[in-house]
Parts: structure tokens; C-alpha cells; sequence
């Protein structure tokens, strides 16, 4: 349990020092990369002309952007940092790397889109806080609670890193 700990916030360290931060040509390009990706997912679902580049607006005086902190590699990287911790076979690491990528790619526009229908409610602006920092986030660490937990229920142990 100690080296799983260890090796977690390592990792975590790691990916977050290469994949997220703007320390780097490839964790700026991962990350407009990612939030394209978020954007387009969400231009299916929002109304005409609703969403404007990285702005989703609410009504003409409120409206949502969509960042870098917004585009769902914060828990795709937790969820990362995990599986990489874990003593597991490389190929069944990739593969739910792969699985959690896509997704925590569809359920973080969901949560936007939660965000949006809430605060498009009468109440509006006074939605945001629990839609998006209550829900939306408790959506986002079940979800990946879920993701590990079956990665670690569908993964023979073993020493190789």
C-alpha cells in the first residue's frame, strides 16, 4: 500500500508536470486538444448559436467558458496516476487508460451540459456553485472511483510496472 502511495502522487506529479501544466509544446497541444474535443461533444447537444468558441452562453448576460480547467484532463490524469500506481500488466494499464479516456471525455460534457440546463433554470447564477462544484465534481470522482475499481477487479496483480 505504501509503494501504491508512493508511486501515486509520483505519477501524479509526473502528468501533471508534462500533460497539464503549460510547461511544454505537448501539454499545450494536449490540452487544446482536449478542449476541442469538449467543445465539439457539446456543440451536438447545446441550442443554435449557444455555443460561441469557448463561451456557452447562458442568456446575453452570462455566460460559461470552457478552459483548459474545464476540459476533463484534471480527473483523466488522477485516474491515470492510479493506474499507473497499480501492479498491474502494461497492456491491461493502456487499455483502461484508454477506457477512462473516453469515458471521462463523454461524462465531463454531460457535466457541463448538467451545469448548463442548471443554470439556465429561473434561479440561474445561484445554480452554478452547486451544479458545477458539488455535482459536477461528485460526478466526476464517482466515476473514476467506479473506472479504478473495475480496473483493479479486472486486473491480475503482478510486478511489472
Amino acid at each position: 500500500m505504501k509503494r501504491f502511495i508512493a508511486l501515486y502522487f509520483l505519477f501524479l506529479a509526473i502528468f501533471f508536470t508534462f500533460f497539464y501544466a503549460d510547461t511544454n509544446v505537448l501539454s499545450v497541444y494536449l490540452n487544446e486538444a482536449q478542449t476541442s474535443l469538449t467543445l465539439l461533444l457539446l456543440n451536438s447537444f447545446l441550442g443554435p448559436d449557444q455555443l460561441q468558441g469557448i463561451d456557452i452562453w447562458i442568456n446575453p448576460h452570462y455566460k460559461i467558458i470552457i478552459n483548459q480547467a474545464c476540459n476533463g484532463m484534471i480527473p483523466i490524469l488522477f485516474l491515470f496516476a492510479s493506474i499507473f500506481a497499480y501492479p498491474a500488466t502494461v497492456w491491461h494499464k493502456f487499455l483502461w487508460m484508454a477506457i477512462g479516456y473516453i469515458v471521462f471525455s463523454f461524462v465531463n460534457v454531460l457535466r457541463i451540459l448538467l451545469v448548463v440546463h442548471f443554470v439556465e433554470q429561473e434561479e440561474g447564477r445561484e445554480n452554478f456553485y452547486w451544479s458545477h462544484d458539488l455535482m459536477g465534481n461528485t460526478l466526476l470522482m464517482v466515476v473514476g472511483l467506479g473506472l479504478f475499481i473495475l480496473f483493479i477487479k479486472t486486473s491480475r496483480r503482478s510486478k511489472t510496472f
